[in-house]
């Protein structure tokens, strides 16, 4: 595409229009300029908020994957790409899933994260050679990003996972974008001009944000991550989680803290059978079978062990 062509093209989108609310910007106090960004940042949860149909539906779809085997993967550029690694390396210690359940895959590979190589973007083929190394099947759910919508390293995995018969999903901050329009489902944040003409890290990252948190965190309550609004299936790696881990079981099993203790040094600090093992008093050897028995979702385990035992 001649430069010509990218500046008319840029010129369409909504994510790179000049915003009228902050042209004086450059003028004002630094309180008034932070308020500013601040009015602007406001906006996002409103533009998230009308989108959640499209988000359930590519949930729905990451919850059928993960239970046949698939993956989530996540791919973008730039801010998008590292969003999106962010996302899924926060999975495994927050929900005791393997690394290679949530991908994220960012133009340049992963040096990209801590040095700009923005120019990596610019090649369809290398967003789906990206896909082909990690061996991408029709189980997964390929979530591309792009808040201009049209990164060709995106477009180019996106047409790649169509190919193979992956669930093929554009999140993108411009309606109708050129990713919106190969996808099987379009996530479209409409969140308007940013505060500096341009700067999609800004308010464009921050839906794209919100959006991957509520994709991964919704994915997981499907599939048993969670019990009432607690994570019982954290990695206790460290001195934090491990007290967070007594504290769960704690709030769960309304049991002391000797208690939870107790129950966690019969399980390897294994919250959720911990948290089964206090509320049923069930061996630990009987509480596996039993979370085993209900696919790993704590409440129903609870609920069986209560019926067996009347």
């Amino acid at each position: 595409m001649s430069e010509q062509a990218l500046i008319s093209e840029l010129g369409r989108l909504v994510s790179e229009e000049r915003n009228p609310r902050t042209m004086d910007i450059d003028l004002l106090p630094t309180i008034d300029v932070l308020r500013k960004i601040n009015d602007e940042d406001k906006l996002v949860a409103h533009a998230v908020e009308r989108v959640i149909p499209e988000i359930a539906a590519v949930v729905d779809s990451t919850i059928a994957a993960f239970r046949q085997g698939g993956r989530l993967i996540y791919m973008g550029a730039g801010t998008s790409g590292r969003i999106g690694v962010l996302d899924a390396s926060e999975c495994p210690p927050t929900f005791s899933v393997p690394a290679t359940m949530v991908v994220g895959l960012i133009a340049g590979g992963y040096s990209a994260l801590l040095k700009a190589t923005e120019g990596a973007e610019d090649s369809q083929t290398k967003g789906a050679e990206a896909l082909a190394d990690i061996e991408l099947t029709s189980r997964d759910v390929v979530v591309g990003i792009a808040a201009s919508g049209r990164t060709p390293y995106v477009i180019g995995g996106l047409n790649y996972a169509k190919k193979v018969g992956a669930t093929a999903v554009a999140l993108s901050c411009n309606p109708q974008s050129a990713i919106a329009e190969i996808a099987d489902i379009a996530i479209s944040p409409v969140v308007g001009p940013e505060a500096l003409t341009g700067s999609t890290r800004m308010k464009s990252g921050t839906a794209e944000k919100l959006v991957l948190n509520m994709l991964t965190t919704a994915s997981m309550i499907g599939i048993g991550k969670t019990y009432e609004n607690l994570m019982v299936d954290l990695k206790a790696s460290n001195k934090k989680l491990v007290a967070r881990a007594a504290r769960i079981v704690m709030q769960a099993a309304e049991c002391t803290l000797e208690e939870a203790q107790t129950a966690l040094a019969q399980t390897d600090n294994d919250v959720k059978l911990a948290i089964l093992i206090v509320m049923t008093g069930m061996e630990p050897a009987a509480a596996r079978s039993a979370l085993d028995g209900s696919r790993g979702f704590l409440r129903q385990a609870i609920q069986d062990a209560k019926q067996a035992s009347q």
